[in-house]
């Protein structure tokens, strides 16, 4: 398989006397259809990693590739064309426009492709049905649950057929069932061959990934890979949120 993603002794630091080494000479790498977690403690580096690994920032030292391409070698404008056609981000805050339907916020995803208007809408309400959101498509978010809004932000990062989908605590917000109905659907999206990085502080959700990775320090300390299982246990039920999936 060829690496989707891949970070090479990478190093960020920030200023300060002394400066604070944020990552630290992380190396690791994600081959195309994987399904990975990198999870960790608060301070163990993960924020600092997602900003990385999504074209976000640039390491201080080291290589980090996206699908084959360099970003520290990047100027910003080429940056946001890489996240934007490279990169399918799902966030913990759903970020989803109010005043639009579904369909119209994922549309919003194929923003940095040549895509008509018609072929837009018909491409995002694909997504939403790929996340059994078909019968949502017209629907605007205040008319949706915490789990459907999310589900949106899933279609949205999938409609572009991204490189990788890259989601930052995508269950933080929602309850316990509504957090597994979300991780069920990456299920699906991992089975239909997407690759998937999922960055977590939740070590039940992770523990129910084929490939953990976890941090401390901003330093891998174990890479592990297992038989892919899931079910209702694999989360440790701390996260809050509303009602129906």
């Amino acid at each position: 398989m060829s690496a989707v993603l891949e970070a090479v002794d990478v190093v960020k630091e920030y200023p300060g006397t002394p400066p604070l080494r944020a990552i630290d000479g992380l190396s690791m790498s994600v081959d195309a259809g994987e399904f990975v977690g990198i999870v960790g403690p608060s301070g163990s580096g993960k924020s600092t990693l997602l900003h990385l690994l999504g074209a976000l920032d640039k390491p201080s030292s080291g290589t980090v590739r996206v699908d084959g391409v360099d970003i520290g070698r990047l100027a910003d404008r080429d940056l946001s064309s890489v996240r934007g056609r490279r990169i399918g981000f799902v966030f913990q805050s759903f970020n989803l426009i109010d005043g639009l339907s579904a369909t119209e916020n994922v549309a919003l995803g194929l923003t940095y492709q040549a895509v008509t208007k018609r072929d837009r809408a018909r491409r995002a309400v694909e997504a939403l049905e790929r996340v059994g959101l078909a019968d949502r498509a017209r629907h605007r978010p205040g008319q949706l649950s915490g789990g459907e809004r999310q589900r949106v932000a899933i279609a949205r990062a999938i409609v572009t057929e991204p490189a990788m989908v890259l989601a930052d605590e995508p269950t933080g917000n929602l309850d316990t069932r509504n957090g597994e109905a979300i991780m069920e659907a990456f299920d699906t999206l991992h089975a239909e061959g997407v690759t998937i990085v999922v960055i977590t502080h939740d070590v039940g959700i992770a523990a129910t990934l084929p490939r953990q990775v976890r941090l401390r320090d901003g330093r891998v300390v174990d890479d592990a890979t297992k038989p892919h299982e899931r079910g209702v246990d694999g989360r440790d039920g701390t996260s809050g949120g509303d009602g129906g999936a």
